[in-house]
């Protein structure tokens, strides 16, 4: 691809700009959704040779560019806003409306202070003994089980600590909430039933989270002043008002469904541990640091979230290539993560490489980029990384587990995508 360094400017009438090269297909919606999948912008761009390219995403006229430098130009909210990028249909079943993921500006960084505070020690600390007490309870299970579907268990086990820890009351309505918020994860990048199970889950968990914001606010839920619930239900905007107790509902959800999401994540650090027994072995040595190392390739080897969009605020121009205003801009997440300039040898799985990582915010963006706080970078980025540790140590040092034969090949072309027949094990008892 070429790297042609630009220096970055607002563009002036009389600027020359070079061409943008362009996708020939009509519209790239299509492709995405039954055959390049997570790879095509990074294909379209090693076709054109170019970090950059115009296209069309649901019949919108649309930028698409990868790398780092993309990443930096991405995240500078002078160039591009958030506010309108997001498709309906995301918006319907993943985000719902009104969430931060859609403010701009200082807004946004009012709204990203609250879920930056839920991120102190102390409370994520707390999310740690939820979760291992979680996996424990749902553990002492498995061994009586001819066989367990590991992304199933892991949605329940994720969710019970969540909720626990956001001060969210659980009944006995465990598994029908858990595959709810998961069926929000799985509609993202789906057409057909898997969409519109998505749209369903959505309209039942905001009901039920409406319930709760509405119960805390009254008094009748009683829940810790330091709980999700309790921040969020008590939020007020910079104009001094509650948040409306719909966008408080989808604003705990967004505490929630990221959360019961890591459960892709765990089946990939399973689905790394049986194709790479030898850096099993290596976690059973009780290093920290290869935890660490181990947890960021898994996020950065295994698709999950593609890409993401913004909108451009202004004319200006990357790299010699005029991007007009109100053009939606989208960065390619997968192909960042998987490119060789910044990687070398991206399509292979090596944790050791983190090792000498050099911590930019812009070249490793399983979770997006930039600054958490001033950026659009997950605020649970740090609540992923932990937890994820925590499902390493029971996957390593606490069960002993086989992994049933299933076609395990994971697919490029299913957002989000997963082994293929799912991923079981038989625990052996102990």
């Amino acid at each position: 691809m070429a790297n042609n360094v630009a220096t970055l400017q607002e563009t002036k009438g009389s600027t020359r700009s070079l061409p943008l090269p362009r996708d020939p297909s009509f519209d790239a919606t299509l492709p995405i959704l039954s055959s390049d999948g997570y790879r095509y912008i990074s294909n379209r761009c090693r076709e054109l040779n170019s970090d950059i390219f115009r296209t069309r995403l649901l019949f919108r006229p649309s930028i698409c560019f990868l790398g780092e430098d993309a990443a930096k130009t991405f995240y500078d909210s002078s160039l591009l806003r958030r506010h309108g990028s997001a498709p309906k249909r995301i918006r319907k079943s993943l985000l719902g409306e009104g969430g931060v993921h859609g403010l701009d500006d200082p807004d946004h960084r009012h709204r990203k202070e609250m879920f930056l505070s839920l991120m102190q020690p102390a409370r994520l600390e707390a999310l740690n003994a939820s979760a291992r007490a979680a996996w424990q309870r749902q553990c002492d299970k498995w061994s009586k089980r001819k066989r367990v579907s590991l992304q199933t268990e892991a949605q329940e086990i994720l969710c019970r600590a969540v909720c626990e820890w956001s001060g969210v009351p659980l009944s006995n309505d465990l598994p029908r909430r858990a595959r709810d918020l998961a069926a929000m994860v799985d509609s993202f990048g789906a057409v057909g039933p898997r969409f519109w199970r998505g749209t369903r889950a959505r309209r039942h968990t905001e009901a039920w989270i409406r319930r709760v914001i509405r119960g805390v606010r009254k008094g009748k839920i009683e829940v810790p002043a330091d709980t999700a619930a309790h921040i969020i239900a008590t939020h007020r905007q910079l104009s001094g008002k509650l948040l409306d107790e719909k966008v408080g509902a989808v604003e705990l959800i967004n505490v929630l469904r990221p959360t019961v999401a890591v459960s892709y994540f765990v089946v990939f650090c399973a689905l790394a541990l049986h194709q790479y027994p030898g850096e099993k072995r290596t976690l059973q040595g009780g290093d920290p640091r290869r935890f660490e190392y181990f947890v960021h390739e898994v996020r950065r080897f295994y698709p999950f979230a593609p890409v993401m969009g913004a909108i451009a605020k202004r004319d200006f121009e990357w790299h010699g290539y005029r991007i007009r205003r109100g053009m939606l801009v989208v960065l390619d997440l997968y192909g960042t993560n998987h490119d060789p300039r910044i990687w070398g040898d991206p399509d292979e799985f090596r944790p050791g490489r983190f090792e000498h990582w050099n911590g930019s915010a812009f070249n490793f963006v399983p979770q997006g980029g930039g600054d958490h706080a001033s950026g659009h970078r997950c605020a649970g980025e740090w609540m992923t990384i932990n937890l994820l540790k925590i499902a390493l140590e029971f996957l390593t040092t606490r069960i002993d587990y086989e992994v049933l034969p299933r076609d395990l090949s994971v697919s490029l072309r299913r957002i989000p995508t997963k082994p293929r027949d799912g991923f079981l094990i038989k625990v052996k008892k102990s």
